[in-house]
């Protein structure tokens, strides 16, 4: 009997928690509408923010008071306890927080609000630093999410230090000229040698393509552009009466260099070798009207131009993060065309990362099989936790998604085909928590077969590890054990199948990234491999001797293929000590190696400033992707409607543009808060010498991707800073880069900035606009000043179009046009500058309401 009761208590206890849990999941997610604001940016007085999240019921079930969590992905950190009482936030690992209601929550009705407030440990500078990617689990279906599909970030007026209003940029714009259009140069980027001549080239159907047959890939891409424009094809047959195209291979030009001359009678472009000739190719593509390009024409007129030229820098580069967020191949080729029309020359793709693995390797299936989706879970096994905003649903295009073999194939042809190099980049030891967690999948299936050996054969972590440590973007598991053998199979198998790649692809592979940045202290202690190696091998003495260790093998691996190492500047660094702190100098047991080093760190005040002038010293290749003026994932300027990142640095395009390779410290001017620097920090610091000259091999712009989520963010984030890149990278040094006296350099520096910025927005935006479909830009905000009971408007690049309103209204490509100071009588008035395809940008407001 005592039975019986017992059974039919737990039967009743499983009945009613079976009731709670339907009543629960009854509600639905997407009844929730979020909304994200700031409440105190100096919070009690503290450099700290308040922010809340306001959760407003807009269903008709009641959402329980408990019986379930909410997780979102931030780069912040966060006090725990909610101001509000109501709800705790705790960090589950990298970017990923949950959000867990406590007693001081209650049910919300149909119609209701509720605000949980709570403190970030920053204050809050631009829209990239609200919570993303929202979503709520149920306590009864804990391997469910269901994403909040309303989510809005109110607008915030900040008033911070360094804040760019409109009326500051307004006065920055004040000192740009508006320079005639039909005195600008038409040769993008800068030559070296210009000339314009007398008379016009007219492009049409009878013109014909006559090439070396070495230039014969060249001279059809020629014709494919010629097509793209006139209404008639054009052959590669000479006509009666028409003019020449000649692509002629002479000796005497150095590589990438050549010659373009253009006249009535016809074109002539001389080269050495197949990539000058390509790269005439694309000035004479510059001598076409930019609006040529929005439909096909009869016949296309050209300027007449005597050209000579050559870049000054072999290694032009981007870097493409597709691993922390995915871009699609069709992206990576739109992204290719673009650095082939600005001559730029390597595509370097961060293909994997903590929160994924990008490139199908046939040896290893579960690199895609498992990293590279991203969804809802919190143990890893199957796919990655959700991160930067990706959300819970797996199938999402935004954390899923990588290329296939067919895919990269067809990308490495493209860059080939454009004399672009693809460098793939294969990040170890850290940001590895992708392809940790594949192994560790790979492990599992093994192991469940029966297979120990096998599935002990790739694994990168010892699974009795007890070390502890956090990244730098908070992952606690996220770093390859480099005393594993299995490690250095994993290394051999991953670089054997991504060469078989490029092989089939008949596409040049001369070095593999193997990243080397940000391993945090404190791993491999408490690792048996480790302790086991150590025992072995006397030239250990610690933990900070196995990156030596690592990349030695690596090396050697490489060097077997007839490849180079490159990675990023730990590779090249070894840790010691000075004055009793950890330092960094150059690690001479690789100079002779000649590695090649990707050098980000000169955060200006941070201490390493002539960290890649060090290096090149030293005997290392170098890259410069200095952070403080080439990183496209920087936020523009200091504004709450201005996206991305602003650890390093704020990059407007005059960042990029005013750029000194050889001496940056020369035209540094404001730290990474937008404050002036004191210049005594550079006192001490080592300056490039000539034999550090011939080792800066090139630049490089990089986009990080963990605030880039479509591809019309890509395109606003890297266009047109692209272009100040490209011209740093292949134009030779401006006057005002080398001009020893400082009046004197910064008027030449404003003059040529003026020139460039025209040339931008006259030529460049337009033909950005409609080449290729057109790339999202970013149109930048007007700059705007009340004087005299009037509002003028200027913009940073002439040409563009700027219109307003004044019944407060946001302005639209029919709005009316500035064409001169507005009269003010009062209320809201908003300004925005438009593209030649009506495409806006963000809005300048004035008037009662105004300001940011």
């Amino acid at each position: 009997m005592r039975t019986i009761f017992t059974t039919m208590l737990i039967a009743a206890f499983f009945m009613s928690t079976a009731f709670t849990v339907t009543d629960e999941i009854k509600f639905k997610a997407a009844d929730l509408r979020m909304s994200w604001q700031v409440v105190d940016n100096n919070y009690q007085n503290k450099n700290r923010a308040l922010t809340a999240l306001v959760i407003t019921n807009a269903g008709h079930d009641i959402l329980p008071a408990i019986g379930w969590k909410f997780y979102f992905n931030s780069g912040r950190g966060f006090t725990e306890n909610a101001v509000s009482g109501n709800a705790k936030i705790n960090q589950v690992n990298g970017d990923l927080y949950s959000i867990t209601p406590t007693d001081g929550f209650k049910e919300l009705k149909p119609g209701a609000s509720v605000r949980i407030e709570y403190i970030n440990d920053d204050p809050v500078v631009n829209v990239t630093d609200a919570p993303e990617g929202i979503y709520m689990v149920w306590d009864a279906d804990p391997g469910k999410g269901y994403s909040i599909t309303s989510f809005n970030i109110e607008s915030f007026k900040p008033t911070y230090q360094g804040l760019v209003t409109p009326e500051i940029v307004f006065d920055r714009n004040k000192a740009i000229t508006d320079i005639p259009a039909g005195e600008l140069p038409k040769v993008f980027p800068t030559p070296a040698s210009y000339q314009e001549t007398n008379g016009k080239f007219t492009l049409d159907n009878k013109i014909s393509i006559v090439a070396d047959k070495d230039f014969e890939n060249e001279a059809g891409q020629l014709k494919a552009i010629l097509n793209q424009l006139l209404v008639s094809p054009v052959t590669n047959t000479r006509k009666a009466g028409g003019a020449v195209i000649n692509l002629t291979k002479v000796s005497g030009l150095n590589p990438e260099a050549y010659e373009l001359k253009v006249t009535p009678q016809g074109v002539t472009i001389n080269a050495s070798n197949s990539a000058g000739a390509f790269y005439g190719i694309q000035s004479l593509k510059s001598l076409i009207p930019a609006t040529a390009f929005a439909e096909k024409h009869k016949s296309v007129q050209l300027a007449g131009v005597d050209v000579k030229d050559e870049p000054r820098f072999g290694y032009r580069a981007v870097m493409l993060d597709v691993a922390r967020n995915f871009q699609p191949k069709k992206q990576v080729l739109k992204l290719l065309e673009a650095m082939s029309l600005y001559k730029l020359n390597a595509l370097h793709l961060h293909l994997t990362d903590d929160e994924g693995w990008r490139l199908e390797l046939p040896s290893l299936p579960e690199l895609t099989t498992v990293g590279a989706k991203r969804g809802h879970t919190l143990d890893s096994k199957h796919f990655l936790p959700a991160s930067h905003g990706s959300g819970p649903d797996v199938n999402n295009t935004v954390g899923t998604g990588f290329y296939n073999r067919a895919d990269y194939i067809e990308i490495l042809k493209f860059a080939a085909e454009r004399h672009i190099t693809v460098i793939p980049e294969i990040e170890t030891p850290g940001h590895a928590r992708a392809a940790i967690k594949a192994m560790d999948a790979r492990y599992d299936r093994l192991i469940a077969e029966g297979k120990k050996a096998e599935a002990e054969k790739y694994l990168l972590r010892d699974l009795n590890d007890k070390s502890e440590y956090r990244s730098v973007q908070y992952w606690n598991d996220n770093v390859i054990d480099v005393s594993l053998p299995s490690t250095y199979n994993f290394v051999e198998t991953v670089v054997n199948d991504v060469a078989a790649i490029y092989k089939e692809a008949g596409a040049p592979l001369q070095t593999i990234h193997f990243g080397g940045d940000e391993v945090p202290p404190h791993v491999w202690e408490k690792s048996p491999a480790y302790l086991a190696l150590k025992a072995g091998h006397p030239e250990i003495q610690g933990t900070n001797d196995l990156w030596y260790y690592f990349y030695g093998r690596v090396n050697d691996i490489l060097k077997a293929k007839d490849l180079r190492l490159s990675g990023w500047e730990e590779m090249a660094l070894r840790k010691t000590m000075l004055d009793g702190k950890p330092a960094y100098v150059p690690n001479p047991d690789f100079t002779k190696e000649h590695l090649q080093a990707d050098v980000w760190n000169n955060v200006l005040g941070d201490g390493q400033e002539d960290l890649a002038y060090r290096l090149a010293n030293a005997g290392y290749k170098v890259v410069l992707t200095c952070v403080t003026n080439l990183y496209f994932d920087m936020a523009n300027y200091k504004s709450f409607d201005e996206p991305g990142y602003y650890w390093g640095a704020f990059l407007g395009i005059d960042k990029f543009y005013s750029f000194i390779p050889f001496d940056y410290f020369k035209n540094a001017d404001v730290d990474k808060n937008g404050k002036l620097i004191n210049r005594s920090l550079f006192i001490g610091k080592q300056r490039l010498t000539d034999y550090g000259k011939s080792n800066i091999v090139g630049l490089q712009g990089a986009l990080w991707a963990e605030t880039v989520k479509s591809t019309e963010r890509m395109d606003y984030m890297i266009f047109p800073r692209l272009l100040a890149l490209a011209e740093r990278a292949w134009a030779a040094d401006p006057q005002w880069a080398t001009e020893t006296d400082p009046v004197k350099a910064q008027q030449e520096y404003q003059q040529a900035w003026s020139g460039f910025l025209n040339v931008l927005g006259k030529r460049e935006l337009p033909r950005l606009s409609y080449y290729e479909g057109g790339y999202n830009y970013r149109i930048p905000k007007p700059g705007i000043s009340l004087q005299d009971g009037k509002y003028l408007s200027n913009i940073e690049f002439p040409g563009l179009t700027i219109r307003y309103t004044t019944n407060g209204k946001d302005p639209d490509d029919k709005s009316k046009v500035y064409t001169g100071p507005v009269n003010y009588n009062g209320g809201l008035i908003k300004f925005r500058a438009f593209d030649t395809k009506g495409r806006g940008g963000n809005i300048a407001e004035g008037g009662s309401n105004g300001g940011e």
